[in-house]
């Protein structure tokens, strides 16, 4: 089968197609036929991560296709049902094995091209805004990146589920324009504004509740300014860095902050599976019936995987880049 995999570490340049011997699933396991993979920055960061050694894996961790093949003990999971979600390596490939208990049976309004764009963002936002952030009805959350995949999956869970106040951060007029109509209440163009004085300004100098940070080192001392008593600081990413190089601790004493960090890729099987379960319980109905819905920039054929790489790398999309797979 056709699959995309590197070379070494490194830039674009070391992505290359092979001829990779299709899976074989597992008990408990779904073979599924591959339709769409979204790309992600994890898939960057895998790809550029120099602390591997060969062989090095197929990338891709999110998927949407048929199921081919059910070796689990769920019965809905009959060959030819439309699914999507996380897979342990391999989603850039024209087949990829998935645990059937993190499996999402799509509804007929969703195509797969959409579907691609549902399971990374949507379950980071979701744990990130309610397990670790305990994001509660009417409190404010202020989201960096707005405009990126998990950006435009959080403002919605957040009015939808929340009816939270949305703060948002990105660099254009059009990215805060996109996530105005999203829902969000309150946008800071972080190129020409200082958005630790404009939440001061919107919040009349209590601070947020909830901040999900995908920036890091960069943004610590606007974060700590930015963030409410007893806030809880989600960090997601680290775009901006990884060292601050001073920290004053009594500030987050103080405010009683609880800052943490998450990676939602390296996390156990059975977590992503519970979590998986929940958001369908909680969110399901409303991705159904089209009141929550991926955001979808642009797609790529697979053999494009270069191009589509650079593409996020420049930071260009608003929403979810996805690899189309023809066999």
């Amino acid at each position: 089968m056709r699959a995309i995999t590197f070379k070494q570490p490194g830039a674009v340049d070391v992505l290359q197609e092979i001829d990779a011997p299709k899976p074989r699933p597992e008990k408990g396991q779904l073979l599924i036929k591959v339709h769409t993979a979204a790309v992600n920055r994890t898939d960057i960061m895998r790809r550029e991560s120099t602390d591997q050694e060969p062989p090095y894996p197929i990338l891709g961790v999110e998927v949407a296709g048929e199921v081919i093949e059910n070796k689990s003990e769920d019965s809905k999971f009959t060959p030819g049902a439309r699914v999507c979600g996380l897979v342990n390596l391999g989603g850039y490939a024209e087949y990829a094995v998935m645990p059937a208990d993190r499996a999402i049976l799509l509804p007929d309004s969703l195509d797969y091209v959409a579907a691609a764009g549902i399971s990374e963002v949507f379950l980071t936002a979701y744990q990130t805004l309610y397990w670790l952030g305990k994001l509660q009805e009417h409190e404010t959350v202020l989201i960096h990146a707005g405009a990126s995949g998990v950006g435009t999956a959080a403002i919605q869970l957040a009015k939808r589920l929340s009816k939270a106040k949305v703060i948002v951060t990105a660099g254009s007029t059009e990215k805060l324009a996109f996530c105005q109509e999203l829902g969000a209440d309150e946008l800071i163009n972080y190129k020409t504004q200082d958005f630790e004085k404009e939440v001061q300004k919107i919040t009349n100098g209590r601070g947020v509740d909830v901040i999900l940070d995908f920036i890091g080192a960069s943004y610590w001392q606007k974060n700590l300014a930015s963030i409410a008593v007893d806030g809880r600081w989600v960090l997601i990413g680290m775009l901006g860095g990884t060292i601050v190089p001073e920290i004053d601790l009594g500030i987050l004493i103080s405010k009683r902050v609880q800052l943490i960090g998450t990676l939602l890729t390296p996390r156990s099987d059975s977590y992503k599976a519970q979590l998986t379960q929940e958001f369908m319980d909680n969110v399901g109905p409303y991705l159904a019936d089209g009141q929550v819905k991926p955001i979808i920039d642009s797609t790529f054929p697979l053999e494009q995987v270069k191009e589509a790489h650079e593409y996020m790398e420049a930071n260009k999309n608003i929403g979810k880049i996805i690899l189309t797979i023809q066999s």
